[in-house]
């Protein structure tokens, strides 16, 4: 094979990765997180995500979600906020864009284990990779940012919603699903049906005031 051969065939090749790599993130990494309302303590076994080259990425965020207990059992749980926060996660780091994210968790004041698959459709893709001038109040100047947080909302009775949003940019609902009790119960059957108790803040909360069900 001529030099001259090899060198078309490569860039042929090249060209053919760069087309197929187009739809792919425009930033160095995505974040997940997970929240939960007022007092409504979750704990999450596991968040599993498929990206949309395939790749699994097993346990991309596992432990608490984010959630506030104000004193006095003067929070409010019912409903989703108007303005989500970015809650508690990380950065699934070498993937490309979520196609479909599996979570497993615990509602600790009911308590129940439920699981749940949550297909994210293309017109979500396109909104985390768009970018848009926003002036971003944290540094007083205007820039270009991205939605590149995905936050998932865990609610009593297996509700969930998902955001995404930017760090200056606002947050879009983008989907709600309703999960399915896992039948094993906590941690696969592997603790015998036992959870771990909620927060004394959660449980006098609950204990006062009970769970605010078909508010989410």
């Amino acid at each position: 094979m001529s030099k001259l051969l090899r060198i078309v065939i490569v860039a042929l090749l090249l060209s053919g990765c760069t087309s197929a790599n187009s739809g792919s993130l425009p930033y160095d990494a995505w974040r997940l997180g997970f929240s939960a309302p007022d007092y409504m303590e979750v704990w999450i076994e596991t968040a599993d995500v498929i990206d949309m080259q395939g790749n699994v990425y097993r346990r991309a965020m596992s432990g608490i979600a984010a959630m506030q207990t104000p004193s006095n059992n003067s929070g409010d749980p019912k409903g989703w906020p108007a303005r989500p926060g970015w809650g508690k996660g990380k950065y699934v780091k070498g993937a490309d864009l979520p196609k479909k994210i599996y979570v497993r968790w615990q509602s600790l004041v009911e308590p129940q284990t439920y699981k749940m698959a949550i297909d994210i459709p293309e017109s979500t893709r396109e909104i985390m990779r768009k970018k848009e001038k926003v002036f971003c109040a944290f540094d007083g100047k205007w820039i270009t940012d991205y939605r590149e947080a995905l936050v998932i909302g865990l609610a009593p009775g297996g509700i969930a919603k998902v955001w995404v949003m930017g760090p200056c940019l606002p947050a879009i609902e983008v989907t709600r699903v309703q999960a399915e009790v896992d039948p094993r119960g906590p941690y696969e059957g592997q603790s015998g049906g036992k959870y771990d108790p909620p927060s004394d803040e959660s449980k006098a909360y609950v204990e006062k005031f009970g769970v605010p069900y078909g508010s989410w």
